[in-house]
């Protein structure tokens, strides 16, 4: 125990500060990182200033809410843009795409074709393959309307069979 006793201070917080910095590729979400910094900088100051053991906490501390403080409201006004914001969002993605119906929609609902798969379609009554433009999707329900020129509609597919 010997060993323990007699670390300068400064390199305790140096490892505290390494440990919060490993603990942030380990746990999700962006806020060790921050008391990482500030544990870094209580070393930094310890090790030039040979600070109390007191002061070294109150700075820590001090330090920590800065530092949380003035990331939290850079972010803010920065935020972190993706470059594929719909990345885990596949029905976000799918709207505006073409789908060919399928099984007629009547009564507000029928089928509709969109590449290799087929979904359950809601909207105005349309007959079997009229190309649709998805407007929106709900789980795995798309809401589609009616392509209003044949321009929109792009290439003619025939219309599939109903199975």
């Amino acid at each position: 125990m010997d060993l323990l006793d007699n670390l300068d201070p400064a390199l305790w917080w140096l490892v505290i500060g390494l440990a919060f910095a490993a603990l942030e590729l380990v746990v999700p979400g962006v806020y060790l990182i921050w008391l990482a910094a500030a544990a870094l900088t209580t070393s930094a100051l310890t090790f030039v200033l040979d600070l109390g053991i007191a002061v070294q906490v109150v700075n820590f501390v001090f330090l920590s809410l800065i530092i949380v403080y003035s990331a939290k409201r850079w972010l803010r006004d920065r935020p972190i843009e993706s470059s594929d914001p719909m990345m885990n969002r596949r029905g976000d993605r799918l709207v505006g795409e073409q789908a060919v119906i399928t099984v007629a929609i009547d009564g507000g609902e029928g089928r509709a074709r969109l590449g290799d798969s087929e979904w359950i379609a809601r909207g105005a009554d349309q007959p079997v393959g009229t190309r649709v433009l998805i407007a929106a999707v709900k789980g795995p329900i798309l809401e589609v309307v009616p392509l209003k020129s044949p321009e929109e509609a792009g290439d003619t597919l025939p219309p599939a069979t109903a199975d």
